[in-house]
């Protein structure tokens, strides 16, 4: 039977060990949901949900793989028995081993290995835990993109001077954004809500700390997304300030 705390909004993050991941548990725990803690390395979700239960948090690691299907077999047969349902899915891990390769030059195996966890990790996951956020009153679905991937802000010529040249990681945030659509469109007239965002620029591992915005800034706009009234959008890309172009 599942445990009494599942009258609680249960929330699962992956990559959430660390970085932007580990503030939106934060966040999402700050508020009083059951956090899991999504994370490859066991040792390193237990040493992150260890230091949020010291905050009074409700979090619990979850060791899982987003491109291991058993893995994530296993992530749902945990949830739905201690649980029942889901009610948020954060995709927030994502992967960049391109960097400093011009297009031309990249390694397509260094490509490859991006998409699969920014993209086939995403779809994998989803597909996945739809049946459990199906049994949720008030299903939510946030994939943590990026503004790299907008189309719209890499053909500004004012803005594109800034982006760097990624290939893998660049392309596989606009795949990324597509398939939001893609499930926002399918769950339409359901309770769930499907949604992208745009953390900004942040200081992670990923960029090896050199990002203008905090971990914690960058976890806001996903927590919002998370958290959206029933009334609120479906479907598309957003960042602190409002939609962010496609």
């Amino acid at each position: 039977m599942p445990e009494k705390s599942s009258q609680q909004t249960v929330a699962l993050v992956t990559g959430a060990n660390k970085g932007i991941g580990f503030e939106i548990a934060r966040g999402l725990g700050a508020q009083g949901k059951v956090v899991l803690l999504g994370s490859r390395d066991d040792n390193r979700g237990k040493r992150a949900a260890a230091q949020l239960i010291a905050e009074g948090i409700d979090a619990r690691p979850m060791e899982l793989d987003v491109t291991d299907r058993f893995s994530i077999l296993s992530a749902v047969a945990q949830i739905d028995a201690q649980f029942g349902r889901l009610d948020i899915l954060v995709n927030n891990a994502g992967v960049s081993f391109d960097a400093g390769a011009k297009p031309s030059a990249v390694d397509l195996s260094a490509v490859r290995r991006v998409y699969d966890v920014n993209v086939f990790g995403v779809i994998a996951m989803t597909q996945a835990m739809l049946p459990l956020l199906l049994k949720s009153q008030r299903g939510r679905i946030v994939n943590v993109s990026s503004g790299l991937g907008s189309l719209g802000w890499n053909t500004d010529p004012a803005l594109s001077a800034h982006f760097p040249l990624l290939l893998g990681y660049n392309t596989s945030k606009s795949a990324l954004n597509a398939l939001t659509v893609q499930f926002a469109k399918e769950l339409r007239g359901t309770p769930i809500k499907v949604n992208a965002a745009c953390p900004g620029y942040c200081a992670t591992d990923l960029n090896n700390h050199s990002g203008t915005r905090t971990a914690q800034q960058g976890s806001v706009t996903p927590i919002h997304l998370a958290t959206l009234p029933d009334d609120g959008p479906t479907g598309g890309l957003f960042n602190d300030a409002g939609v962010v172009p496609w």
